[in-house]
């Protein structure tokens, strides 16, 4: 008899050992990385996201490079922007994009925010729309920076964006700002704002260089 409760008393220390075992590896924080690191923000979107904040500033680049004093200033009407303006303009929402971001990827991840925010599209679609947008107070030039130091400025702050891009390691499409709204925004399509905003300009600036009045004459020549 006492051979048997002996064994009845080891085989139920080994369980609770085991069983306890178990648990703390389930709590662990290995098993709790495990469980994390599935991003919804995937390598192709981070790829798409550099290939258009790198192919929209390249297009500023080829439009004004060779611009000269007299085109960067020329308006199209006195209550028009020049070129000059708008690239400050773009600058200036660099500056801004990237304060969001900022705030946005550092704030409590909240993917559930996904299943009823609105899809890219919706913010690619507004974005390049042919309305016009009024831009806010904060984001109108002041039209100090002369010529070609506007293209420096906003460069500056573009590389800087796709640098960050490029190595970040939060999940961008978890992390949202503006959820105090009906329609907060992940990290990644205020991406999409950024880059469609410098395309929607591109417009903008090829209508200025297309003007009847706008000086022929490039820099050096």
């Amino acid at each position: 008899m006492k051979n048997y409760w002996t064994m009845v008393h080891f085989f139920t220390i080994r369980q609770i050992t085991y069983l306890g075992w178990v648990i703390a590896l389930l709590s662990s924080p290995l098993r709790a990385q495990t469980t994390t690191t599935t991003k919804l923000w995937t390598e192709a979107d981070r790829q798409y996201t550099v290939d258009n904040l790198k192919r929209t500033r390249d297009l500023i680049i080829q439009e004004t490079e060779n611009l000269s004093p007299a085109q960067w200033r020329f308006k199209e009407s006195p209550d028009r922007w020049s070129i000059g303006e708008i690239v400050e303009h773009l600058a200036l929402w660099e500056i801004i994009w990237a304060r969001e971001v900022s705030m946005g990827s550092r704030s409590k991840p909240q993917p559930e925010l996904n299943q009823t925010s609105k899809p890219d599209q919706y913010y690619a679609d507004w974005i390049m729309e042919d309305t016009p947008h009024v831009s806010p107070d904060f984001s109108r030039p002041t039209g100090f920076i002369e010529g070609k130091n506007n293209l420096t400025f906003f460069l500056k702050l573009r590389n800087q964006t796709i640098s960050f891009v490029e190595k970040t390691q939060a999940d961008m499409r978890a992390q949202f700002e503006l959820t105090g709204t009906d329609s907060p925004r992940n990290m990644h399509q205020v991406y999409i704002f950024q880059w469609g905003h410098v395309d929607r300009h591109l417009r903008q600036i090829r209508k200025v260089k297309a003007h009847a009045n706008y000086p022929k004459e490039t820099a050096g020549k």
